[in-house]
Protein backbone atom coordinates (compact mmCIF):
# COMPACT_ATOMS: atom_id res chain seq x y z
CA UNK A 1 0.00 0.00 0.00
CA UNK A 2 1.63 3.10 -0.90
CA UNK A 3 1.47 6.25 2.09
CA UNK A 4 -0.62 9.58 1.82
CA UNK A 5 1.35 12.38 1.69
CA UNK A 6 1.18 14.74 5.16
CA UNK A 7 2.60 17.32 6.25
CA UNK A 8 6.07 18.82 5.58
CA UNK A 9 6.46 16.23 2.87
CA UNK A 10 3.26 16.75 1.60
CA UNK A 11 3.64 20.65 1.28
CA UNK A 12 7.16 20.45 -0.03
CA UNK A 13 5.94 17.98 -2.78
CA UNK A 14 3.13 19.90 -3.77
CA UNK A 15 5.22 22.95 -3.82
CA UNK A 16 6.88 21.44 -6.90
CA UNK A 17 4.43 21.58 -8.93
CA UNK A 18 3.36 24.27 -11.25
CA UNK A 19 -0.87 24.83 -12.14
CA UNK A 20 -1.90 21.98 -10.21
CA UNK A 21 -4.97 22.38 -7.66
CA UNK A 22 -6.41 21.18 -5.20
CA UNK A 23 -10.07 19.73 -5.51
CA UNK A 24 -12.32 20.83 -3.50
CA UNK A 25 -13.90 18.11 -0.93
CA UNK A 26 -11.15 15.65 -2.26
CA UNK A 27 -7.80 14.90 -0.98
CA UNK A 28 -6.60 14.89 -4.84
CA UNK A 29 -5.09 17.35 -7.31
CA UNK A 30 -6.14 18.83 -10.69
CA UNK A 31 -4.68 20.47 -13.85
CA UNK A 32 -6.78 21.11 -17.45
CA UNK A 33 -5.03 21.43 -20.29
CA UNK A 34 -5.69 23.07 -23.99
CA UNK A 35 -4.34 22.08 -26.97
CA UNK A 36 -4.33 23.25 -30.49
CA UNK A 37 -6.97 20.18 -31.33
CA UNK A 38 -8.12 17.21 -31.19
CA UNK A 39 -5.12 14.79 -32.55
CA UNK A 40 -2.85 16.96 -30.72
CA UNK A 41 -5.19 16.30 -27.28
CA UNK A 42 -5.04 12.79 -27.95
CA UNK A 43 -1.37 12.40 -28.60
CA UNK A 44 -1.06 13.56 -25.01
CA UNK A 45 -3.36 11.68 -23.83
CA UNK A 46 -1.87 8.58 -25.06
CA UNK A 47 1.77 9.67 -23.83
CA UNK A 48 0.51 9.61 -20.56
CA UNK A 49 -1.48 6.76 -20.93
CA UNK A 50 1.14 4.54 -21.21
CA UNK A 51 3.70 6.38 -18.28
CA UNK A 52 0.59 5.54 -16.15
CA UNK A 53 0.61 1.95 -17.00
CA UNK A 54 3.85 1.47 -16.47
CA UNK A 55 3.78 2.92 -13.02
CA UNK A 56 0.70 1.05 -12.71
CA UNK A 57 -1.12 4.26 -11.40
CA UNK A 58 -3.78 5.72 -13.33
CA UNK A 59 -5.26 9.42 -13.66
CA UNK A 60 -9.05 9.85 -13.81
CA UNK A 61 -9.66 12.42 -16.55
CA UNK A 62 -11.98 13.67 -19.60
CA UNK A 63 -11.08 14.87 -22.86
CA UNK A 64 -13.67 17.07 -24.81
CA UNK A 65 -12.04 18.13 -28.30
CA UNK A 66 -8.82 20.04 -28.08
CA UNK A 67 -9.42 20.34 -23.84
CA UNK A 68 -8.18 17.38 -21.40
CA UNK A 69 -8.72 17.67 -17.09
CA UNK A 70 -6.89 15.10 -15.43
CA UNK A 71 -7.34 14.56 -11.32
CA UNK A 72 -4.76 12.82 -9.34
CA UNK A 73 -5.12 10.83 -5.80
CA UNK A 74 -4.04 7.71 -5.28
CA UNK A 75 -7.24 5.68 -4.04
CA UNK A 76 -5.59 2.96 -2.12
CA UNK A 77 -3.70 5.95 -0.02
CA UNK A 78 -7.07 7.48 0.69
CA UNK A 79 -5.29 10.78 -1.04
CA UNK A 80 -2.41 12.46 -2.26
CA UNK A 81 0.65 10.27 -2.52
CA UNK A 82 4.11 10.24 -3.94
CA UNK A 83 3.09 8.65 -7.31
CA UNK A 84 0.60 11.70 -7.63
CA UNK A 85 3.49 14.06 -7.57
CA UNK A 86 5.20 11.88 -9.99
CA UNK A 87 2.95 11.36 -12.52
CA UNK A 88 1.94 15.36 -12.41
CA UNK A 89 5.67 16.23 -13.09
CA UNK A 90 5.84 13.47 -15.94
CA UNK A 91 2.10 14.74 -17.23
CA UNK A 92 3.78 18.73 -17.29
CA UNK A 93 7.05 17.89 -18.58
CA UNK A 94 4.71 15.67 -21.99
CA UNK A 95 3.60 19.50 -22.16
CA UNK A 96 6.54 21.68 -22.16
Amino acid sequence: MTAKLTGKARSQALGTLKGWTKVAGRDAIRKKFQFADFNQAWGFMTRVALAAEKADHHPEWSNVYNRVEIVLSTHDAGGLSAKDIELAKFIDSVVA
